[in-house]
Protein backbone atom coordinates (compact mmCIF):
# COMPACT_ATOMS: atom_id res chain seq x y z
CA UNK A 1 0.00 0.00 0.00
CA UNK A 2 1.73 3.08 -1.02
CA UNK A 3 0.62 6.75 -1.70
CA UNK A 4 2.79 9.37 -2.86
CA UNK A 5 2.02 13.57 -2.97
CA UNK A 6 4.52 15.91 -5.04
CA UNK A 7 3.77 19.83 -3.93
CA UNK A 8 3.71 21.61 -7.85
CA UNK A 9 5.13 25.76 -7.60
CA UNK A 10 2.11 28.18 -7.46
CA UNK A 11 3.25 31.90 -7.46
CA UNK A 12 0.28 33.04 -5.82
CA UNK A 13 0.24 33.27 -2.04
CA UNK A 14 -2.71 31.61 -0.69
CA UNK A 15 -2.98 28.62 -3.10
CA UNK A 16 -1.23 25.31 -2.57
CA UNK A 17 -1.10 22.63 -5.79
CA UNK A 18 -0.24 18.95 -5.23
CA UNK A 19 -0.16 16.08 -7.67
CA UNK A 20 -0.75 12.37 -5.82
CA UNK A 21 -0.95 8.71 -6.21
CA UNK A 22 -2.08 6.14 -4.19
CA UNK A 23 -4.24 2.76 -3.87
CA UNK A 24 -4.56 3.59 0.06
CA UNK A 25 -8.16 4.70 1.15
CA UNK A 26 -7.97 8.14 2.83
CA UNK A 27 -9.93 9.65 5.14
CA UNK A 28 -9.69 13.34 6.82
CA UNK A 29 -11.19 16.50 7.28
CA UNK A 30 -10.52 19.57 5.26
CA UNK A 31 -8.33 22.29 6.13
CA UNK A 32 -8.98 24.69 3.17
CA UNK A 33 -11.00 25.25 0.12
CA UNK A 34 -10.01 22.31 -2.24
CA UNK A 35 -10.73 20.84 -5.42
CA UNK A 36 -9.25 17.53 -6.79
CA UNK A 37 -9.46 16.35 -10.19
CA UNK A 38 -9.45 12.52 -10.50
CA UNK A 39 -6.93 11.67 -13.58
CA UNK A 40 -7.26 7.65 -13.29
CA UNK A 41 -8.86 5.17 -11.36
CA UNK A 42 -12.26 5.20 -9.58
CA UNK A 43 -13.41 5.36 -6.69
CA UNK A 44 -16.18 5.53 -3.86
CA UNK A 45 -15.97 8.26 -1.35
CA UNK A 46 -17.96 9.83 1.67
CA UNK A 47 -18.94 12.66 2.43
CA UNK A 48 -21.78 14.93 3.74
CA UNK A 49 -23.87 12.15 4.47
CA UNK A 50 -24.31 10.25 1.07
CA UNK A 51 -21.63 7.98 -0.93
CA UNK A 52 -19.92 9.66 -4.12
CA UNK A 53 -18.61 7.59 -7.29
CA UNK A 54 -15.80 9.66 -9.25
CA UNK A 55 -13.63 8.33 -12.18
CA UNK A 56 -11.63 10.67 -14.51
CA UNK A 57 -12.30 14.03 -15.51
CA UNK A 58 -14.29 14.22 -12.10
CA UNK A 59 -13.94 17.18 -9.71
CA UNK A 60 -14.19 16.90 -6.16
CA UNK A 61 -14.91 20.16 -4.28
CA UNK A 62 -14.43 20.51 -0.45
CA UNK A 63 -14.98 23.35 1.90
CA UNK A 64 -12.79 23.90 5.59
CA UNK A 65 -14.49 20.74 8.00
CA UNK A 66 -15.33 18.59 5.42
CA UNK A 67 -14.95 15.48 6.37
CA UNK A 68 -13.71 12.64 3.24
CA UNK A 69 -13.65 9.37 3.77
CA UNK A 70 -12.62 6.58 1.10
CA UNK A 71 -15.43 3.94 1.03
CA UNK A 72 -13.13 1.56 -1.91
CA UNK A 73 -10.75 1.86 -4.61
CA UNK A 74 -10.84 0.01 -8.03
CA UNK A 75 -7.11 -0.10 -8.69
CA UNK A 76 -4.52 2.44 -8.11
CA UNK A 77 -5.56 6.64 -8.46
CA UNK A 78 -3.75 9.35 -10.11
CA UNK A 79 -5.46 12.97 -9.25
CA UNK A 80 -4.30 16.74 -8.71
CA UNK A 81 -5.68 18.78 -5.72
CA UNK A 82 -5.69 22.61 -5.63
CA UNK A 83 -6.21 24.37 -2.34
CA UNK A 84 -7.42 27.84 -1.36
CA UNK A 85 -7.21 29.41 2.10
CA UNK A 86 -10.48 30.25 3.99
CA UNK A 87 -9.22 33.44 4.33
CA UNK A 88 -8.28 34.22 0.45
CA UNK A 89 -11.95 32.59 -0.53
CA UNK A 90 -14.00 34.24 2.12
CA UNK A 91 -12.65 37.72 1.48
CA UNK A 92 -13.79 37.88 -1.55
CA UNK A 93 -16.91 36.12 -2.16
CA UNK A 94 -18.15 35.23 1.57
CA UNK A 95 -19.02 31.58 2.92
CA UNK A 96 -20.12 29.65 -0.01
CA UNK A 97 -21.69 26.35 0.68
CA UNK A 98 -20.74 23.93 -2.56
CA UNK A 99 -21.42 20.79 -4.67
CA UNK A 100 -19.01 18.33 -3.64
CA UNK A 101 -18.76 16.50 -6.62
CA UNK A 102 -18.70 17.66 -10.48
CA UNK A 103 -18.62 15.51 -13.59
CA UNK A 104 -16.18 15.71 -16.15
CA UNK A 105 -18.74 16.56 -18.51
CA UNK A 106 -20.53 19.30 -16.32
CA UNK A 107 -20.28 22.74 -17.81
CA UNK A 108 -19.78 24.27 -14.34
CA UNK A 109 -16.47 22.67 -13.81
CA UNK A 110 -14.90 24.36 -16.47
CA UNK A 111 -13.00 27.40 -14.61
CA UNK A 112 -11.85 24.69 -12.61
CA UNK A 113 -10.07 22.33 -14.89
CA UNK A 114 -7.85 25.76 -16.70
CA UNK A 115 -6.76 26.46 -13.27
CA UNK A 116 -5.63 22.98 -13.13
CA UNK A 117 -4.26 22.87 -16.63
CA UNK A 118 -2.36 26.01 -15.93
CA UNK A 119 -0.68 24.82 -12.85
CA UNK A 120 0.13 20.98 -14.16
CA UNK A 121 1.67 23.18 -17.24
CA UNK A 122 3.38 25.40 -14.94
CA UNK A 123 2.12 28.13 -16.54
CA UNK A 124 3.11 31.90 -15.68
CA UNK A 125 1.75 34.09 -12.67
CA UNK A 126 -0.39 35.77 -14.30
CA UNK A 127 -2.11 32.86 -15.96
CA UNK A 128 -2.04 30.94 -12.79
CA UNK A 129 -3.74 34.57 -10.90
CA UNK A 130 -6.35 34.66 -13.62
CA UNK A 131 -7.03 31.19 -13.63
CA UNK A 132 -7.29 31.28 -9.57
CA UNK A 133 -9.79 34.53 -9.91
CA UNK A 134 -12.07 32.52 -12.20
CA UNK A 135 -12.31 29.38 -10.08
CA UNK A 136 -13.09 31.82 -7.10
CA UNK A 137 -15.84 33.33 -9.22
CA UNK A 138 -16.96 29.50 -10.20
CA UNK A 139 -17.44 28.44 -6.28
CA UNK A 140 -19.39 31.62 -5.97
CA UNK A 141 -21.84 30.38 -8.61
CA UNK A 142 -22.19 26.60 -7.05
CA UNK A 143 -22.80 28.92 -3.80
CA UNK A 144 -26.40 28.15 -4.54
CA UNK A 145 -26.29 24.62 -4.19
CA UNK A 146 -28.13 22.24 -2.05
CA UNK A 147 -26.96 21.99 1.57
CA UNK A 148 -26.26 18.51 2.56
CA UNK A 149 -26.23 19.07 6.14
CA UNK A 150 -29.99 19.83 7.44
CA UNK A 151 -30.67 22.99 9.63
CA UNK A 152 -30.09 21.43 12.70
CA UNK A 153 -27.14 20.09 12.05
CA UNK A 154 -25.94 23.44 10.41
CA UNK A 155 -26.60 25.18 13.51
CA UNK A 156 -24.79 23.20 15.71
CA UNK A 157 -21.71 23.66 13.46
CA UNK A 158 -22.22 27.09 13.39
CA UNK A 159 -22.50 27.04 17.05
CA UNK A 160 -19.24 25.07 16.80
CA UNK A 161 -16.98 27.64 15.13
CA UNK A 162 -18.45 30.29 16.60
CA UNK A 163 -17.46 29.02 19.93
CA UNK A 164 -14.53 27.25 19.22
CA UNK A 165 -12.49 28.47 22.12
CA UNK A 166 -15.14 28.34 24.93
CA UNK A 167 -16.56 25.40 26.49
CA UNK A 168 -20.11 23.94 24.69
CA UNK A 169 -22.26 21.34 26.46
CA UNK A 170 -24.61 19.04 24.35
CA UNK A 171 -27.41 20.73 25.71
CA UNK A 172 -25.96 23.85 24.30
CA UNK A 173 -25.80 22.22 20.83
CA UNK A 174 -29.15 20.90 20.81
CA UNK A 175 -30.71 24.38 22.18
CA UNK A 176 -28.96 25.93 19.11
CA UNK A 177 -30.15 23.49 16.65
CA UNK A 178 -33.73 23.39 17.71
CA UNK A 179 -33.34 19.52 18.27
CA UNK A 180 -33.10 17.15 21.03
CA UNK A 181 -30.18 16.29 21.59
CA UNK A 182 -30.21 12.10 21.20
CA UNK A 183 -31.28 12.92 17.34
CA UNK A 184 -29.13 15.91 17.18
CA UNK A 185 -25.87 13.27 18.10
CA UNK A 186 -27.38 10.96 15.38
CA UNK A 187 -28.28 13.08 12.78
CA UNK A 188 -24.58 15.13 13.65
CA UNK A 189 -22.48 11.70 12.81
CA UNK A 190 -24.49 10.51 9.63
CA UNK A 191 -24.29 14.00 7.83
CA UNK A 192 -20.73 15.30 9.32
CA UNK A 193 -19.49 11.68 9.52
CA UNK A 194 -18.02 11.87 13.10
CA UNK A 195 -19.54 12.95 16.39
CA UNK A 196 -19.36 17.14 17.52
CA UNK A 197 -17.07 16.78 20.35
CA UNK A 198 -14.29 14.90 17.51
CA UNK A 199 -15.33 18.28 15.12
CA UNK A 200 -14.93 20.84 17.69
CA UNK A 201 -11.23 19.35 18.61
CA UNK A 202 -10.75 18.87 14.74
CA UNK A 203 -11.89 22.68 14.63
CA UNK A 204 -9.43 23.35 17.50
CA UNK A 205 -6.45 21.74 16.53
CA UNK A 206 -6.84 23.80 13.02
CA UNK A 207 -6.75 27.21 14.70
CA UNK A 208 -3.79 25.50 16.22
CA UNK A 209 -2.09 24.99 13.27
CA UNK A 210 -2.94 28.49 11.95
CA UNK A 211 -1.11 29.96 15.22
CA UNK A 212 1.82 28.13 15.34
CA UNK A 213 2.32 29.45 11.92
CA UNK A 214 1.94 33.05 12.49
CA UNK A 215 4.53 32.63 15.28
CA UNK A 216 2.42 32.14 18.67
CA UNK A 217 4.50 30.22 21.12
CA UNK A 218 3.18 26.59 21.84
CA UNK A 219 2.39 27.36 25.56
CA UNK A 220 0.44 30.44 24.46
CA UNK A 221 -1.80 28.51 21.93
CA UNK A 222 -4.25 25.94 24.40
CA UNK A 223 -6.21 28.48 26.22
CA UNK A 224 -6.56 30.40 22.97
CA UNK A 225 -8.13 27.47 21.03
CA UNK A 226 -10.80 25.99 24.16
CA UNK A 227 -7.92 23.38 25.51
CA UNK A 228 -7.80 22.90 28.94
CA UNK A 229 -3.29 22.87 29.14
CA UNK A 230 -0.46 22.15 26.95
CA UNK A 231 -0.88 18.73 27.48
CA UNK A 232 -4.24 18.18 26.27
CA UNK A 233 -2.88 20.37 23.04
CA UNK A 234 -0.45 18.04 22.56
CA UNK A 235 -2.50 15.13 22.92
CA UNK A 236 -4.11 15.98 20.53
CA UNK A 237 -2.04 17.66 17.62
CA UNK A 238 0.13 14.62 18.19
CA UNK A 239 -2.94 12.12 17.38
CA UNK A 240 -4.57 14.43 14.47
CA UNK A 241 -1.34 15.96 12.95
CA UNK A 242 1.34 13.44 13.16
CA UNK A 243 3.88 15.65 15.35
CA UNK A 244 3.95 17.88 18.47
CA UNK A 245 2.97 21.43 18.28
CA UNK A 246 6.64 22.45 18.43
CA UNK A 247 8.01 20.42 16.06
CA UNK A 248 5.12 21.96 13.89
CA UNK A 249 5.96 25.40 15.00
CA UNK A 250 9.41 24.56 13.72
CA UNK A 251 8.88 23.41 9.86
CA UNK A 252 6.22 26.08 9.63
Amino acid sequence: MTTRADLLPVPVPGVRATRWSTDELYAGMKETYAIGRIEAGRSEWWSRGKVWRCGPGSLQILQPGDVHRDVSRDGPGTGQCVTFSAQMVESAIGKVYVHTQLAADDERGAAFHRLHHAVRAGADRLEIEAAVAEAIAALAALGDAQREHTRPVRRAIELLRERLAEPVTLDDLAAHAGLDKYHLCRAFRAQVGMSPYAYLTRLRIMRAKEMLAAGVKPRDVAPQVGLYDQSQLNRHFRRIVGTTPGQYARSA
